[in-house]
This record gives structure tokens, C-alpha cells and sequence, in this order.
């Protein structure tokens, strides 16, 4: 009987047992427990990001406020960067988000400079590269909740374009992401068409006023707002400034509650 115990042990050494796990050839012999690493919801966002051509160079625009959730959490961030001296960049939704991949692009150019060669990323280079990196977060299941918006000047011609976070890509004369897509891109085309050649006066005048139209209709915009320009000389980004607003009509519109 003893030896019979025995044969039965060995042949069973290695298989499963009651309450145990079987140990598979490269497999895990435990569960693997823990918190969820991948975002899920995105907590502080930014809301709409605006973006159009003129005769010369590109404009970007966003408002700085930080929402979470429905709260006006954050009313002082920036949503606009300098990539290099022809690129710049935008972002809309989660804003931890637009940090981790800013301080990315941050030491891809450092790592570009660093190489002394004469050479720099145009901006159909850095957008050819983060449609890769989005698409390529979204095919692990683990996107970066964002939608980018690219502006740049290079050798003479404008250039603007949209990323979202499952790698959805396109170029653009005008570009709007969130609400603003329903309620300033209609703003931005009807100008085109009726003024191809926009001047840089022509295309902040523009953006400031589809600013201020998603101030009033947008619950997450917010009236302070940065402009970031890059042209042939390079790129400036403006002081945050804020529009006029009237409020005196808002008693009057009913039927919405």
C-alpha cells in the first residue's frame, strides 16, 4: 500500500491539486492580482482645441482650464507647446495624458539635437510619428485619451493636422476637436470659403470668435485662452488673454433645462 501511495505521489507531482493552480510550460503558477494600470476614464480633461491656416503660417488655440469632471478644477494650465522652431502641438481630453506624451516629444527633440547633424523634425515628421504612437497604445488596449492637433511651417508651406487616440489621422486647412468640431468647425470653413487667403490678424480674429461662441455654449470651455503661431520666422506663443463677454440676454433663454 505504502508503495502504492508512492507511484500515485509521483505520477501527480506536477499536476494539479485541490485549491492549486497547474503549472503550465511558461505559464504563471499564481493569478496575477492587482489594480488596473490602464486608463479607463480620463479625470482632468481639456476640452476643445482649434486650429486653421493663413497666408504664412498656422494658428492653434485652446482654452486653459482643466475640468474634472464636471468641476472647473484647474483654470491655469497650458494645452498648447513649442516642439521645435516649426512645430507645434495641442491637446485635447485627458491631460495627465498630454503630459506623459509631451515630455516624450520633449526628449525626442532633445535626442534629435543631441546628434549635431544639421537636421530637425519637420511637422509631417512628428505627425507621421504620433499617429504611430497613438495607434500603436490603442492596439495594446491602453490608448492615450487625447486628440492632438499639429501645426507647423516647413520650407514654405503650412502644414496642419488631427490625431485621435485609435490613430484616426488627417490633414486639414481647419481643424476643431470636441465641441468645437460641431460648433466652431462650421465657423472656420464658412470664413475659408469666403476668404481662402486668411492673414494672421484674419485667423486670430477668427479663432477668438469660435473661442468665444464655445464659452458660451461649451459647459467645459472656459474664457481664458492661449494662441500659439509658427511661421516661417518660428514660433511664438501669445500671452493667455480673454474675450468680451455679455451675459445680459442669458435670463431670457428658457427651455432648455
Amino acid at each position: 500500500m505504502a508503495a502504492g501511495f508512492c507511484v500515485q505521489d509521483e505520477f501527480w507531482g506536477n499536476g494539479p491539486r485541490p485549491g492549486g493552480f497547474y503549472s503550465t510550460p511558461g505559464g504563471q503558477t499564481a493569478p496575477q492580482y492587482g489594480p488596473a494600470k490602464h486608463t479607463l476614464h480620463p479625470m482632468t480633461t481639456g476640452t476643445s482645441v482649434l486650429g486653421v491656416k493663413f497666408d504664412g503660417g498656422v494658428v492653434l488655440a485652446a482654452d486653459m482650464l482643466g475640468s474634472y469632471g464636471s468641476l472647473a478644477r484647474y483654470r491655469n494650465i497650458s494645452r498648447v507647446m513649442k516642439v521645435n522652431n516649426t512645430t507645434v502641438l495641442a491637446g485635447a481630453g485627458d491631460y495627465a495624458d498630454y503630459q506623459f506624451l509631451k515630455e516624450v516629444l520633449d526628449q525626442k527633440i532633445i535626442d534629435d539635437e543631441l546628434l549635431g547633424d544639421g537636421h530637425s523634425f519637420s511637422p509631417k515628421a512628428i505627425f507621421s510619428w504620433l499617429t504611430r504612437v497613438m495607434y500603436n497604445r490603442r492596439t495594446r488596449f491602453n490608448p492615450l485619451w487625447n486628440q492632438m492637433v499639429i501645426g507647423g511651417f516647413h520650407k514654405g508651406e503650412a502644414f496642419l493636422g488631427y490625431v485621435d487616440k485609435i490613430g484616426v489621422a488627417y490633414e486639414a486647412p481647419s481643424i476643431a476637436t470636441g465641441l468645437g468640431a460641431y460648433m466652431a468647425q462650421p465657423l472656420l470653413r464658412d470664413a475659408i470659403e469666403k476668404k481662402p487667403n486668411l492673414t494672421h490678424a484674419d485667423a486670430l480674429a477668427l479663432l477668438e470668435r469660435c473661442l468665444k461662441v464655445l464659452f458660451y455654449r461649451d459647459a467645459r470651455s472656459f474664457n481664458k485662452f492661449e494662441f500659439v503661431t509658427v511661421t516661417e520666422a518660428g514660433v511664438e506663443i501669445q500671452k493667455p488673454k480673454s474675450a468680451d463677454a455679455d451675459w445680459s440676454i442669458a435670463h431670457l433663454i428658457k427651455g432648455y433645462e
